[in-house]
């Protein structure tokens, strides 16, 4: 496949999910163990996210809402398709991963496997602008995580 239609496909997925966004709703009520609200004040992007874990540190069930950019909202819905069912460790090394990744820093193909259609968002590190949409999401889930009691909201 050439560059040209591998840019297209890969545009194609980032609006899809930006579009028709997965897991963008909130827990039912008392459902979430941990929740965060990050905002990204150079363009905008919200974020509130809402995670449930099992007793054993599962991701059991996972939902964002929030206002941002395009990037900013498929980043999002692919994170949460990304780590939906995994450990807290697994998902932890995976906003890791990511964050990582969009700053350029090489990781096995392994790594990069888990993050799903994440990893598409590599060449976001050509526009240094968008980094911070792209990885709003993923940062929010690493506090969330690490955090019993995230506070109600953090600026990024």
């Amino acid at each position: 496949m050439g560059l040209s239609k591998l840019n297209n496909l890969y545009r194609e997925v980032i609006l899809d999910h930006s579009d028709h966004p997965h897991h963008k709703h909130l827990l039912n009520e008392g459902d979430a163990t941990n929740k965060i609200t990050l905002k990204n004040p150079t363009c905008g992007d919200v974020i509130n996210l809402e995670v449930k874990l099992t007793d054993d540190d599962k991701i059991a069930d996972i939902g964002f809402t929030g206002e941002g950019c395009t990037i900013s909202q498929s980043s999002a819905s692919m994170m949460t398709d990304a780590v939906l069912g995994k450990s807290k460790e697994e998902a932890l090394h995976m906003a890791k991963t990511f964050s990582d990744m969009v700053m350029g820093k090489e990781h096995p193909q392994a790594d990069l496997d888990q993050l799903e259609d994440a990893a598409i968002l590599s060449s976001i590190m050509s526009f240094p602008a968008r980094i911070k949409c792209a990885t709003l999401s993923w940062w929010a889930l690493q506090r969330a995580l690490l955090s019993e009691d995230a506070p109600a909201e953090e600026e990024e």
